[in-house]
């Protein structure tokens, strides 16, 4: 299958220009989810510190790679429309204006709502000058000793040019004043982030007292400018672009021209200024000038800024205020009791289908790695690896196969995004233990999750494989959702042969048995499969289309599906952020229903089902329904095929697309409107518990 043009029919026509909505708001729509799970009530309060402090990380990496992607684009000085027909400075000023109204809502959720509420449960967050006499003074002792030898004050003055200013670090812009002159000073000050953020008030008991870091520095400030008059301070924190752009040449070691480029990072051009609102226009002037941003850049926060720290909260010892502590269950497959199956003797009974976090990475994926490892009739293991933890259990598997003498092939993806330095570290780290690493294909992203283990039984050659929709990372298998399959299938072990020759060697191919590879197959894989679709509901057929996607933001798909429900096939979407498809419109796309669920876990597996005639067809991979996916990365599909496992599926998706369930549907008029019900995630977790028990 080919992803090329030529094969692709052009959309119709009559398609209405405004069938496509905006990606960079629909993110920010997202996002706001997540934002009404931290104004959700009912929700445990250390929970909804939780969402508050993921709204504001998530906003940081939105800035840093989407926005300053399209400023880049904009400094080319070429006019550049979005599908949705708008102007790269049309975007920026839309999604200015809705940052800043939800930035506001997310302080006041904080500073209105939940902080009140974290006072009542003992958990306060005070100013220096609402502390006792005692603890000022055990606090005066703590700066001294821990604190105020970390900082240093850089002044701005015809001798000293304004600092460089690091991204996402939290500052102190410092007025001061030389009493001899009466002359105005201006100084920066770093808050460092190496030192806590909340830090503790008194000692330890059953009110949790916190002092931020910068009220207690701002209260020391006259120590960091002795003979001077301290006239004012102020916060502000800046966002850098820190979207890589590497470029690779066949001839320069990919290795090194990616560190050259993380070096080049932290300098970045500012894409985002937050400042208290009550920042002195003045400064302001004097951070804008500097810093080289617009007033458009600038984010006006009134309250604490950089609130991703309150994560450091939720760490605190108070099970009441969270969610009930969740277990993963093993697959009933993988044990007997209490005691491990061989994952190989139960792949040769047939598949498993895995569904994290309700069954457990440890005692399936990863137990299949360390079972492979440890078996002296496993000839080799060949494992993508796109992320993973710092003490990752998997990698520690594949250093102790290569040194038991098995061959292993790990394709390192080293240009997965803020996650380049940690995995340089554990390709060298692999390559020092003898395993063979390479870093993939040029010009493209190894983004699928796959792994393939060839095991020698009584002089046949079997091969097992897992593919997944989720990376190979132990911790956030416990808090993503995704899906894998474990499979002794000699058609896909063939196929997984086929792409790690492909990956590691010179091979162009493109065609697979149960497969759809990208960049070459899954676009086209799919167009075909939703045509497919119309033609049954033609021909008196059962039709239907499911997808279970991060996001749709391909506009070949959207079409596809805007013709296909103008054929008059069913479309049920489930999409966690991103959706630049308009669902419910007469004429166009009445047939389509498009739903979010955000909720404990991060719903992160990719389905696509088609009805096919009667004939249900199922896939899961790691692939979005987005340019880079389709296009710049390897992505696997792979058709799962077992009854079961298809039952399975379809169980997931009736209780996601239920009338009776919590989430969000968006309409036609590109709103995102709440639904109330019963939790579609906690369900999962019963009835994995009612599986197992």
């Amino acid at each position: 299958m080919s992803d090329t043009t030529s094969e692709i029919p052009a959309a119709r026509t009559e398609l209405p220009p405004d069938r496509f909505l905006n990606r960079e708001l629909s993110w920010l729509d997202f996002n706001a989810r997540v934002l009404e799970l931290a104004e959700d009530a009912t929700q445990p309060l250390l929970e909804r510190a939780k969402f508050l402090a993921i709204f504001a990380s998530n906003l940081d990496e939105f800035y840093m790679v989407r926005i300053a992607g399209l400023k880049r684009r904009q400094s080319t000085g070429l006019t550049v429309r979005s599908p949705d027909g708008l102007t790269i400075r049309e975007q920026l000023a839309r999604v200015t204006e809705r940052t800043q109204e939800l930035v506001h809502r997310h302080a006041w959720c904080f500073a209105g709502d939940v902080r009140p509420l974290l006072e009542q449960a003992g958990i306060r967050i005070v100013h220096w000058d609402d502390l006792a006499d005692a603890d000022a003074l055990r606090l005066r002792e703590y700066f001294r000793d821990q604190v105020f030898p970390v900082l240093t004050p850089l002044a701005v003055d015809p001798a000293h040019p304004f600092p460089y200013i690091s991204g996402l670090s939290l500052n102190l812009a410092v007025s001061v004043r030389d009493p001899d002159t009466g002359a105005p000073r201006f100084a920066r000050l770093k808050v460092p982030n190496n030192v806590p953020r909340f830090v503790q008030v008194g000692t330890a008991d059953s009110s949790t007292t916190f002092l931020p870091l910068e009220d207690l520095i701002a209260a020391h400030l006259p120590q960091l400018f002795p003979g001077l008059d301290v006239l004012d301070h102020h916060l502000f924190r800046v966002t850098r672009n820190a979207d890589l752009e590497v470029e690779e040449d066949r001839d320069e070691d990919l290795l090194q021209a990616l560190e050259r480029e993380l070096a080049r990072r932290r300098f970045g051009p500012a894409v985002r200024l937050e400042v208290h609102e009550t920042m002195d226009p003045r400064i302001l002037d004097v951070l804008v000038s500097e810093l080289e941003v617009s007033r458009a850049d600038v984010v006006t926060v009134p309250g604490l800024l950089d609130l991703a720290s309150l994560m450091a909260l939720y760490g605190l010892d108070r099970p009441e205020l969270k969610d009930e502590p969740f277990v993963p269950a093993t697959h009933p497959r993988l044990s007997e009791g209490e005691t491990p199956k061989s994952v190989f003797a139960t792949l040769r009974e047939g598949d498993v289908l895995l569904h994290h976090p309700y069954h457990s990475f440890a005692t399936s994926v990863q137990r299949f790695i360390e079972q492979a490892a440890a078996d002296p009739d496993v000839l080799a293991i060949k494992q993508t690896l796109y992320r993973t933890s710092g003490d990752s259990p998997i990698v520690t598997a594949l250093i102790e196969a290569a040194h038991s003498g098995k061959q292993v092939v790990v394709l390192v993806e080293i240009k997965a995004r803020f996650d380049e330095e940690a995995n340089i570290t554990w390709a060298r780290e692999l390559e020092r233990a003898g395993c063979h690493v390479v870093y993939g294909l040029v010009g493209l992203k190894t983004h699928c999750k796959t792994a393939l283990v060839v095991r020698r039984e009584g002089g046949v050659i079997r091969r097992y494989c897992h593919i997944g929709t989720g990376n190979y990372n132990p911790k956030t298998a416990r808090i993503y959702e995704d899906l894998g399959i474990l499979t002794a299938d000699p058609r896909v072990g063939a196929d997984l042969t086929d792409l790690f020759n492909t990956l590691t060697g010179y091979s162009r191919q493109t065609a697979y048995r149960q497969l759809m590879v990208a960049p070459h197959g899954v676009r086209g894989g799919l167009l075909e499969k939703i045509r497919r679709e119309a033609r049954h509901v033609a021909e008196g057929r059962p039709a239907g289309i499911r997808f279970k996607v991060n996001s749709l933001v391909d506009e070949k798909v959207i079409d596809a599906l805007y013709d296909a429900s103008c054929a008059g096939v069913p479309v049920e979407l489930f999409i966690r952020g991103i959706c630049a498809l308009r669902p419910g419109v007469p004429g166009l796309s009445e047939n389509i229903r498009v739903r979010s669920i955000v909720g404990r876990f991060l719903e992160h597996s990719r389905v696509f089902n088609f009805r096919n005639g009667g004939e249900g067809e199922w896939w899961i991979g790691s692939a979005d329904l987005m340019h880079r996916n389709l296009d710049r990365r390897v992505e696997v599909l792979l058709r799962v095929c077992e009854d079961g496992a298809h039952r399975q599926l379809q169980t997931m998706f009736d209780s996601a697309m239920a009338e009776d369930v919590r989430c969000w549907e968006l309409g036609p008029d590109a709103r995102w409107t709440a639904r109330e019900g019963r939790d579609h995630q906690a369900a999962l977790v019963a009835a994995v518990a009612e599986q197992v028990g």
